[in-house]
């Protein structure tokens, strides 16, 4: 198969890191490597990959604490959103996109969590790279009402512009799977299924009862 993909377990608190390829170009892109760039880049090698980027979904240090590393390994350039607060070498905004070989990446600004918050799709494969975004039945953290707001926007804005069969890949490993899809989560995340902002924020606040009352980790 030429389209390369993995889901790397890097550490951390439940970490994902993800390896993106064209195989027969022997192109490849590092997403958040956070907790193990040696890992990520010992799989870049077996699968035949010369690293061109290393992306950020977000500038949390859980997500972006590997970034020297990786560089120093590959000479690829570490690419982020606006506001990055660590060190880049290419600003990704809204719209961009990101191309490894035939394949390319569709960058979406989805601030929140965190301000220079970035999701990515692979363009015509439907594969979506959700950060601190969007977990597998929950949402990324906020630290004010203001940044809940900013969050439901986001979500709202993802769910208009990913189709539904888009498989979304997390940032954590923080529910019943390591992977789902945009229609189940639509179905099952009850973030998702909050008819408006205000419903949105009375669930965020009422969380961890709401974790204890359903069995939830």
């Amino acid at each position: 198969m030429r389209f390369v993909f993995e889901q790397v377990r890097v550490g951390g608190d439940r970490n994902f890191g993800y390896l993106l390829g064209d195989r027969e170009a022997g192109i490849g892109l590092l997403v958040d490597p956070s907790f193990d760039p040696e890992g990520m880049v010992a799989r870049a090698t077996a699968q035949g990959l010369r690293i061109t980027h290393i992306l950020n979904t977000h500038g949390h240090p859980d997500h972006s604490n590997g970034n020297a590393t990786a560089k120093a390994l590959t000479g690829a350039r570490v690419a982020a959103g606006p506001g990055h607060p660590g060190d880049a070498d290419l600003e990704l905004k809204d719209g961009d996109t990101v191309a490894f070989g035939a394949f390319s990446l569709r960058v979406t600004h989805v601030p929140g969590h965190f301000p220079d918050h970035l999701a990515f799709l692979v363009e015509g494969l439907d594969a979506g790279l959700t950060g601190d975004l969007l977990f597998v039945g929950k949402v990324g953290g906020t630290g004010s009402d203001a940044d809940a707001r900013v969050e439901w926007q986001s979500l709202q804005r993802l769910l208009r512009l990913w189709p539904p069969e888009t498989t979304l890949w997390p940032g954590h490993d923080y529910g019943a799977r390591p992977s789902s899809t945009l229609a189940w989560e639509r179905e099952t995340n009850p973030f998702l299924l909050c008819p408006d902002v205000e419903a949105f924020i009375h669930l965020k606040q009422q969380w961890p009862e709401f974790k204890a009352r359903h069995g939830l980790r």
